[in-house]
């Protein structure tokens, strides 16, 4: 079902320009910012506990903090409100040296005389694990774009490739510069989401070149700009409603899904803007600025369309035994 139709072509390529000025800006501030005031890495990277405590009322924090401070173990640790005001969460960055020291029950005396509580969970990630687990994450991103620009390449053309993983940076970059903006914590629910952004800003960026090579084979025009332009306007009905329904739900996820998924969530918000966005004014361009020649793919077309008849002449020859 089309809801949307369009009776004109829109000009994209003649705003890719400023678009690519406002990316570059962007990306820029994102280096900026991950090199200034870098990334926070969470228990799961860095090492560290993590204690879950849940009051039968409102947490009192501003006790917990005065108890805590009294014992070594909690030395800097930071106490915020999970999810609801009853439960709090105590990340330390520090673990016990001993391993019959039970993190809980020394949380559990710690804590006696600020009301009645429970200890939801304990998680204690040791940093040589913690420094192992960001090892392979960032390598689970690198081969994930290793992969993908072989794939895209051996599909269209190198150009193409190379437009999809500049997009794929861009979307990467700025998502990791909104995250440094806001203090999120890196765990690996926000890798989980680094890796999704990859496939759903791919996965719209294939669309959109699928119509430009569409556009290459079946018109006769040979200005790129203009087939850019009339594949681009063909998906924006698809583009509109794909994006803005993922949109939505993302958004639901982090209003309402807590704050365990809160990272998770916001990271994928800024994926879907920026992956949305990066489809149509960054992998799109740079074809024009990598020089696609529109008249050379027709004679390349041409000579692989005549190498195939060629071969099924002689293999229908073979087959009726005539040589």
């Amino acid at each position: 079902m089309e809801f949307f139709k369009y009776t004109k072509t829109f000009n994209f390529m003649g705003k890719s320009k400023l678009a690519m000025v406002l990316s570059i800006v962007l990306v820029l501030a994102s280096f900026m910012l991950l090199a200034t005031k870098g990334l926070n890495y969470g228990v799961d990277f860095a090492g560290g506990t993590v204690v879950q405590v849940q009051y039968n009322t409102t947490a009192p924090i501003n006790d917990m903090r005065a108890k805590l401070k009294n014992n070594e173990l909690f030395k800097g640790a930071s106490i915020t409100e999970f999810g609801s005001p009853d439960e709090v969460v105590i990340r330390m960055k520090t673990t016990s040296n001993s391993v019959t020291v039970d993190v809980g029950d020394v949380t559990r005396q710690a804590l006696q005389g600020t009301g009645e509580f429970k200890i939801r969970r304990v998680d204690i990630v040791g940093p040589t694990v913690g420094a192992e687990l960001k090892e392979k994450g960032v390598m689970s991103l690198l081969l994930a774009i290793l992969g993908i620009l072989v794939y895209v390449a051996f599909r269209f053309e190198w150009r193409f490739a190379v437009a999809s993983i500049v997009a794929l940076v861009h979307d990467i970059t700025l998502a990791l510069g909104a995250i440094t903006l806001v203090g999120l914590d890196v765990n690996l629910d926000v890798l989980a989401a680094l890796l999704t952004i990859l496939g759903y800003s791919l996965n719209d960026t294939i669309i959109v070149f699928d119509r430009i090579r569409e556009g290459v084979t079946s018109t006769k025009k040979t200005d790129l700009s203009e087939i850019i332009n009339d594949s681009v306007t063909r998906t924006l009905a698809r583009t509109t409603l794909t994006s803005l329904t993922t949109f939505f739900v993302v958004f639901t996820l982090f209003m309402f899904g807590g704050e365990i998924i809160h990272a998770f969530a916001f990271t994928l918000l800024v994926g879907v803007v920026v992956g949305t966005y990066s489809s149509v004014f960054v992998a799109s361009p740079i074809l024009l600025w990598f020089g696609f020649d529109v008249k050379g793919y027709h004679i390349k077309l041409a000579s692989k369309a005549k190498r195939e008849a060629e071969k099924q002449r002689m293999r229908d020859q073979y087959e009726s035994g005539v040589m």
